[in-house]
């Protein structure tokens, strides 16, 4: 499947949406499983490639190499746990993974003691993980405005280190809500970290993660795109199945994002109920602590003729491509833009002014996963050809059958 064809609906857009399960509370509940020896019940588990990519690799011991294909979190989240659990382990992944930067956890790692070495350039995988001799080191000193998943990657861990750990986060924190993800799920598992983001200190005790039952919710990243389908549609009553009211997923920003942007989401007891209302004539976001919804959030508003201003969206530069030029490139298809006014800091989304067009556009997906599905709503608008589909399999692989749903799609 090179290419999907999407086009309008023809009538008002009504669909109930079984989501996928989230991708990052699954990988999170692996490694905790995994550091109980495997003794949890874990319910509802994502199908997504990066999760099915971490059982896995967890599972097949004897394997001398981990290939983590192109899943970030899996990379991170597995050297962690390799390295301090004294496991000898090549680390590798697609030829963009291994020019993603890691050398901030290996830093991390080397200095309580994990034998860490570098197969290639230095600060970036392919590594190798061999064995763990504790330096006694229980304090430690990372950047909290890279990766959260480098914090959230040693704070699982941490709890199997002789005095357990206390990390003092420098600089301007980013991704909060996955920070705090993290230490939720673990005291699920019975392990009660403390954070005071205030101070910028999360202390995790040392201890033992308890086997217990955990079911894994839907995943806000995916419900991001139904929102934006909802608020181009001319007409659109959808419900999104398996949410939760209060969440542990910081993508849950997307109800107050898009209530500006015309979406009533309502709370149903199964998930939430997605209506159409009067949109705001401009829009500002500051996307630190929710950055995989800044493409889904800046078609919607290209699309919609809505100005807007970005914050906080640095860290697309580091993903699964560069973010920032991949939706640049895209959205100039259309006659749109995404402008960088103030160099690295702050982008002002300028929409669609012209007619809209009844000839398909082609969008490209760079394989990111979430370019593919921030771009699928402009079907409510006009057809859109979307170039190597396939690429949702990352994170959401039931998207295509969704979308159909609400619009017509074909293969091209």
């Amino acid at each position: 499947m090179n290419a999907l064809l999407l086009t309008p609906p023809n009538q008002p857009v009504r669909a109930t949406i079984a989501l996928a399960s989230s991708k990052s509370e699954s990988n999170r509940a692996l490694i905790l499983d995994a550091l109980t020896g495997f003794r949890c019940q874990l319910d509802n588990l994502s199908t997504a490639r990066d999760t099915q990519t971490m059982i896995r690799l967890l599972r097949d011991t004897d394997a001398p190499t981990a290939d983590v294909l192109d899943a970030g979190t899996t990379m991170r989240f597995l050297t962690a746990y390799f390295a301090l659990t004294g496991q000898t382990k090549i680390m590798t992944g697609t030829p963009r993974m291994c020019e993603r930067p890691i050398g901030l956890l290996v830093e991390a790692l080397r200095t309580l003691g994990a034998d860490v070495t570098y197969l290639g350039q230095e600060g970036y995988p392919p590594l190798q993980t061999a064995g763990f001799q504790s330096t006694g080191v229980n304090e430690l000193s990372i950047r909290g405005d890279v990766s959260s998943q480098y914090i959230s990657a040693l704070a699982m861990v941490a709890p199997y280190l002789p005095s357990g750990l206390t990390l003092h986060l420098t600089g301007a924190l980013g991704s909060v809500p996955y920070m705090t993800m993290t230490l939720q799920q673990m005291a699920a598992f019975g392990v009660n970290a403390t954070a005071d983001w205030a101070a910028q200190v999360i202390q995790i005790p040392a201890g033992t993660y308890t086997p217990t039952a955990y079911a894994i919710e839907s995943d806000w990243s995916g419900a991001s795109y139904w929102f934006s389908t909802v608020a181009l549609a001319a007409d659109a009553d959808i419900e999104l199945l398996g949410l939760k009211e209060q969440s542990l997923q910081g993508d849950s920003a997307i109800v107050g994002i898009m209530d500006q942007l015309g979406v009533q989401a309502t709370y149903t007891g199964r998930g939430f109920r997605l209506t159409k209302k009067e949109a705001a004539d401009r829009l500002t976001v500051d996307f630190t602590n929710c950055p995989d919804l800044a493409q889904t959030v800046a078609v919607c508003c290209a699309l919609k003729g809505i100005p807007a201003t970005f914050t906080g969206i640095e860290s697309l530069k580091i993903k699964e491509t560069d973010r920032v030029v991949a939706i640049q490139n895209e959205l100039r298809k259309f006659g749109a833009d995404l402008v960088d006014v103030v160099t690295n800091e702050r982008y002002e989304v300028r929409p669609v002014t012209a007619p809209i067009s009844n000839l398909p556009v082609q969008i490209d997906t760079y394989d990111d996963h979430r370019m593919a599905m921030a771009f699928a709503p402009i079907a409510m608008l006009r057809s859109v050809i979307i170039n190597e589909p396939g690429v949702v399999a990352k994170s959401y692989p039931s998207f295509w059958d969704d979308f159909k749903k609400v619009a017509t799609v074909d293969e091209v």
